[in-house]
């Protein structure tokens, strides 16, 4: 559903890429963009598709996947508020290597990549910031490789809600990771049956609380010290 967002009023403004514009080229950002409404589970870009420009999350959380063998889905990250999506395929000019679909509701703004190239190069600490991102995405991915090749399937499952407390955090009060136990498994690299197995062993160990789909992180320091991390 298309909406009306102004990036003046965009609360991720003063954090995104876009916060070095000045007012003038802000206001023509405002009037060439796109905005739409995603409901959950709604899919954003599919993989093997091509980049027409680049997405700005300003709203929800986004699941950024591909599908391994025998089709079976892989999450790859998750996206937040004031991050971009399809990044390096744009910059690459190849098609889109991931999926995106949306955890949550989300508000999602499209901007062609005729205008966002006009933008990097007009302000290089845009590009500076992009080289950053696609160095730290690098980094994640190794790092993933790594736990993925080398760790058991708890070891992985306790890092991969230690990621998701990062991403459902909010402050104040205990993080409750609202995911389907096979967004979980996909994410981990495991099955279904494993994952509720072992976050009963969790919850026995009193490490998290479940309730439904629904996880309470409750101790912190034992999941780092089961993920080794």
């Amino acid at each position: 559903m298309l909406i009306d967002v102004k990036c003046q009023d965009c609360p991720v403004h003063k954090g995104s890429y876009f916060k070095f514009l000045d007012p003038c080229d802000l206001a023509d950002l405002f009037h060439k963009k796109t905005c739409y409404f995603y409901k959950k589970g709604q899919v954003i870009f599919y993989e093997g598709k091509r980049p027409l420009g680049i997405y700005c999350v300003q709203s929800g959380k986004i699941k950024i996947s591909r599908l391994g063998v025998e089709g079976k889905e892989q999450i790859v990250r998750i996206a937040m508020p004031g991050d971009l999506l399809g990044l390096r395929s744009l910059i690459a000019g190849r098609n889109y290597s991931n999926s995106a679909t949306t955890i949550d509701d989300s508000v999602v703004c499209f901007i062609n990549k005729r205008k966002f190239f006009q933008i990097t190069i007009r302000y290089p600490e845009i590009s500076t910031r992009i080289m950053l991102t696609l160095s730290t995405l690098l980094e994640e991915a190794e790092k993933k490789i790594t736990s993925m090749a080398q760790k058991p399937v708890r070891e992985r499952l306790a890092e991969a809600l230690l990621t998701l407390d990062e991403v459902f955090h909010s402050d104040g009060c205990p993080t409750v990771i609202s995911l389907t136990r096979e967004d979980l498994a996909n994410m981990v690299g495991t099955a279904n049956e494993t994952v509720i197995r072992l976050l009963s062993e969790f919850k026995e160990e009193k490490m998290v609380a479940v309730k439904g789909r629904k996880i309470l992180i409750l101790d912190k320091k034992g999941l780092h010290r089961v993920a080794k991390v």
